[in-house]
């Protein structure tokens, strides 16, 4: 198997800031408002183990190497914290 193109990269990262959007978009209550606590619970926690798996992605050839280069994880960091402390 061979490491991801920069294409991938690009495209899991564009992905990454859905995950962003669905969570922020939960907890502002923009998002789901018409499901239950469980249901709202359940998208924030899918899209915030989504953005942990994929920021601790790593290369193929060194397994302690990220695929990350000089993306900017602020936004992605953000979400992750406020999706781990939301409770639907």
């Amino acid at each position: 198997m061979a490491n991801k193109t920069a294409e991938v990269i690009a495209a899991d990262f564009v992905a990454m800031n859905h995950s962003v959007a669905v969570i922020t978009d939960v907890i502002a209550g923009d998002l789901m408002a018409d499901k239950t606590a469980a249901d709202k619970q359940s998208a924030v926690d899918r899209n915030v183990e989504h953005l942990e798996l994929k920021k601790a992605e790593k290369t193929i050839e060194d397994a302690t190497a990220s695929i990350w280069t000089n993306e900017s994880f602020t936004a992605i960091d953000s979400a992750i914290s406020a999706g781990n402390n939301y409770t639907a």
